[in-house]
């Protein structure tokens, strides 16, 4: 295996194979997950940072991203308000698709509406995706300007509007990185006793983290749940799942941005009327 990194025209062959390995559809997490298994990306790669200081994604998340973005315009991919992506009956009609016709098709399909707005600028790969900016923006708030504890407010906040009961932050020094607990409720049946830890990162969470954390929930609670702005490693998101050890969920930076989104919690979706003459329409009157 290369140790370059694969470029998002790459990618959206190896994205569609993934998406139908999992049966047509799938989480942003689960999609990436299968096209790593499937193309044996080594770790070097896996690991590489896309701006450290602007997102909290890896190079591979970052240009898959994109890959979704154009496959979508394309019309072979669809994406629901929770969060998941699936094949189109477009694409369940083709083994494969030729990245170069999918860039040139949606910079044309661009191109044509921004004519209809009457807007002539440039259409350039900003146009097709503007997922990146806020995220962007958002990681750089929660990273350099919140304050640790504030922060903390931040995931009690966000786990009492998922749905947890009886969250409290205790963030006390020598509670092994325990920043608080919580209770998740499973459709008003079931319910886990939940430790968790936020930080703020801006690089990768690595599995030494993960075992000190677990060592630190050990006999205290059902489950753990390790939030971070950042990235987990490889090794983390194994040692994470580790079979014979007390599970814990990992929230990486991305997935708690659109979290946050889907919540309202401080982050706010507008949409823009764009007027158009229907010719059409003046031709049947």
């Amino acid at each position: 295996m290369s140790s370059k990194v694969p470029s998002y025209h790459e990618l959206m062959n190896p994205l569609l194979r993934a998406l139908r390995s999992l049966g047509g559809s799938g989480t942003i997490n689960e999609i990436d997950d299968k096209v790593v298994e499937l193309e044996k990306f080594p770790d070097e790669i896996l690991e590489l940072p896309h701006d450290p200081e602007k997102s909290t994604q890896t190079q591979i998340e970052y240009r898959l991203a994109w890959a979704r973005s154009y496959l979508k315009k394309y019309g072979m991919l669809e994406n629901s308000s929770r969060g998941v992506w699936a094949l189109t009956s477009m694409a369940k009609g083709k083994d494969s698709v030729d990245p170069k016709e999918v860039v040139r098709a949606v910079r044309a399909m661009i191109k044509s509406e921004r004519e209809e707005a009457g807007v002539t600028e440039i259409v350039t790969e900003e146009d097709v995706s503007q997922e990146e900016s806020w995220k962007q923006r958002l990681h750089s708030l929660l990273t350099q300007k919140l304050t640790p504890t504030a922060f903390e407010r931040l995931v009690q906040r966000l786990l009492r509007e998922s749905g947890f009961v009886q969250v409290e932050v205790t963030g006390r020094t020598g509670d092994g990185g325990i920043d608080g607990r919580g209770i998740a409720r499973v459709h008003g049946l079931l319910s886990f006793h939940v430790l968790f830890q936020c930080k703020r990162y801006q690089g990768s969470v690595g599995p030494g983290e993960i075992r000190d954390f677990r060592g630190a929930m050990v006999g205290r609670s059902d489950k753990g749940l390790f939030i971070t702005t950042g990235t987990f490693t490889a090794a983390a998101s194994k040692e994470a799942a580790r079979d014979g050890a007390p599970p814990i969920d990992l929230i990486d930076g991305d997935t708690l941005a659109e979290k946050m989104k889907e919540l309202g919690l401080g982050i706010r979706t507008e949409k823009i009327d764009i007027a158009r003459v229907d010719d059409l329409w003046f031709e049947n009157i």
